[in-house]
């Protein structure tokens, strides 16, 4: 075996060792909230302001002010209210599921206010394989019955083609937007109306097509605005992220590319 041979077997053997090392197993990382402590049937909105908070994996941003008489919060609250009877602004701390995702006890809510965007900051780029979503009671009886700001959805004979959707952007560690994906939390636009849906179960959301993502960001929209928006109450409720680091590709190059620099001084190349 001449002198070549050797050395470039030994430098692939390096490159599989540093593959080896450096690429654990990639093992699948699960928000699920329920490592927040809370007491039976209460809620955290932000009052302690605490600026926000982090849940496994991952950090959920909430700005909280409050005045004699009001409070206002917006991002991101958690809770483990299970009534999914109340409805109005006092059944905006409760998920339309009754429940978290799977009968779990913690669940997050968000709401899209005036500054910031509810944003899942993740600890390391990701790739997000899923997450479960629900109606907050809040938005769901708007959409069910109407109200004093809100329409009631499919108008009174039931065939407006109205919609809320959420929509989720992944963004890269600058802040790009790398891809968006949307769902609709209610949607009254089929030819048959018997197909009309007001989303008050978890239903899983597939975000695989986001790719590695460092954040996320949460926007909705409505079929329902007005001259000073939507109408529907800007609320949704967020269980069970499931994510997947991504390997450490960049890391593993920079490897490569030393270990050849090492040879090729060494002149063993």
């Amino acid at each position: 075996m001449s002198k070549l041979k050797q050395n470039y077997g030994l430098l692939t053997i390096a490159l599989s060792l540093a593959t080896t090392i450096l690429t654990p197993p990639a093992r699948a990382h699960v928000t699920d909230f329920d490592d927040l402590i809370l007491a039976p049937q209460s809620y955290w909105n932000g009052a302690d302001s605490a600026g926000g908070f982090t849940s496994g994996s991952a950090s959920f941003n909430n700005s909280y002010s409050s005045g004699t008489g009001w409070e206002y919060w917006e991002g991101f609250a958690y809770s483990n209210l299970t009534d999914t009877s109340v409805s109005g602004p006092a059944g905006q701390y409760s998920a339309s599921a009754g429940s978290g995702q799977s009968g779990s006890a913690n669940y997050a809510l968000a709401f899209v206010g005036w500054s910031d965007a509810p944003t899942v900051t993740l600890n390391r780029p990701t790739m997000v394989k899923s997450l479960y979503v629900t109606n907050n009671n809040y938005a769901y009886y708007s959409m069910l019955h109407g109200d004093m700001f809100s329409k009631k959805f499919g108008g009174a004979a039931g065939d407006d083609p109205d919609w809320f959707k959420l929509t989720i952007t992944g963004k890269n560690a600058a802040g790009q937007t790398a891809a968006a994906k949307d769902f609709y939390l209610a949607d009254f636009r089929f030819t048959d109306p018997g197909q009309d849906y007001i989303v008050n179960t978890w239903r899983k959301i597939d975000l695989t097509s986001l790719g590695t993502v460092k954040s996320l960001e949460f926007t909705l929209t409505s079929s329902d605005t007005g001259a000073f928006g939507m109408n529907t109450p800007a609320y949704f409720a967020l269980d069970s992220i499931t994510a997947i680091p991504a390997p450490a590709a960049i890391l593993l190059g920079s490897v490569g590319i030393t270990l050849v620099g090492w040879f090729r001084k060494r002149e063993i190349l």
